[in-house]
């Protein structure tokens, strides 16, 4: 697995059920057709997308956001700089974590200074700036690769209610 592997799989996640093309991600996310083909393929083997890769495993990606991702892809907050809000500084963290130290993606366009963290992909801060709800869903896996339990604990259950709706019930399916 790569880091944008991740951006790519919540992506999809974020296009609920609109459907999707691999050019359209790839252009979406300025990520070559290519390495978006590759990644999904990386994913299908991990078992995060189905095989036909047309349906994100939202209990499989859960998972390994919450136990794994801190470890495979770890961020410490580095220098100041200004950049897009993400962590517990950007939505919806932000409203329930008060803190003075900001934590953004350096990016040239960015309205916040705060502590430095690098993206799971360089085009993160400007496909964000372009989908919301991709950031909201960047942004709490940000969360749960820097924070501690407390912010994690609120990056996993925020996330939880997001990704969850996605799954259908033993009634449903």
């Amino acid at each position: 697995m790569r880091p944008h592997d991740i951006v790519i799989l919540l992506k999809i996640v974020a296009k609920e059920d609109q459907p999707w093309l691999m050019k359209d991600l790839a252009q979406e996310l300025k990520i070559s057709g290519s390495e978006v083909t590759e990644s999904l393929k990386r994913s299908a083997l991990a078992g995060l997308i189905s095989p036909d890769k047309k349906e994100v495993m939202i209990s499989s990606l859960l998972d390994f956001l919450e136990f794994g991702l801190k470890y495979v892809y770890p961020q410490h907050p580095g220098s100041l700089v200004r950049g897009m809000p993400t962590a517990w500084s950007a939505p919806p963290l932000a409203k329930q974590i008060m803190s003075e130290e900001q934590i953004v993606w350096p990016y040239a366009n960015g309205t916040v200074r705060g502590q430095a963290i690098e993206p799971l992909h360089p085009s993160v801060p400007l496909a964000c700036q372009k989908d919301p709800k991709l950031h909201e869903l960047l942004a709490l896996t940000d969360a749960m690769r820097i924070g501690r339990a407390r912010e994690r604990n609120l990056a996993i259950n925020a996330l939880k209610d997001r990704l969850w709706k996605k799954i259908p019930t033993l009634t449903e399916g």
